[in-house]
């Protein structure tokens, strides 16, 4: 099986979705019986942390992969252009 890259805010997506999944199994089974807005509310909420999950995690891998040698080098080679 080919491997992935980890990415958190999908992870969050699909928590989120299973959650408002589970909450309307529960509530179509009469496990509980939960406000109508309660479970719609966590799907724009969710989706907003797995937004800030993926900037932060892409600015996280952005600092990763630069090494100090290569931003040292980046401001002579801009010199050298103008």
């Amino acid at each position: 099986m080919k491997r992935h890259t980890f990415e958190p805010a999908r992870l969050l997506t699909g928590l989120t979705a299973a959650g408002v999944g589970g909450a309307y199994a529960g509530e179509a089974a009469g496990a509980w019986d939960l406000p109508g807005a309660l479970p719609m509310l966590a799907v724009p909420v969710g989706l907003f942390l797995s937004g800030v999950t993926a900037a932060v995690w892409s600015a996280v891998r952005r600092h990763r992969s630069t090494s100090p040698s290569e931003s040292e080098a980046a401001p002579e080679s801009t010199s050298a252009r103008g």
